[in-house]
């Protein structure tokens, strides 16, 4: 039984983290824009910085997305393989 806890506890975690429609809204906006901002993405989904804030640490905990500072800003991308074939197969897009 330990063996099986192994196999799932990461694609566990990771389809928890994405099992929010906001949470999958900004991992597939950096998919197919790449890097963004937060004030990038508070313009696309209308939804408050803070609220994209809370979202986005669900993302980095889950080790879905990292941030990368430049200057004053922190840009956004997704570094989990296993999402992005997880969102690529969820809405049928061809891999990046």
């Amino acid at each position: 039984m330990e063996m099986i806890k192994e196999d799932y506890e990461e694609p566990a975690e990771i389809l928890k983290a994405l099992g929010h429609p906001v949470r999958l809204c900004i991992v597939r906006g950096l998919l197919s824009k790449g890097r963004c901002n937060v004030s990038y993405m508070e313009e696309c989904l209308n939804v408050s910085q803070s609220g994209i804030s809370q979202h986005l640490s669900k993302l980095k905990n889950a080790g879905i997305v990292k941030g990368f500072r430049a200057g004053n800003e922190v840009y956004y991308e997704v570094t989990s393989e296993s999402a992005k074939k997880i969102i690529n197969t969820l809405f049928k897009e061809e891999e990046k």
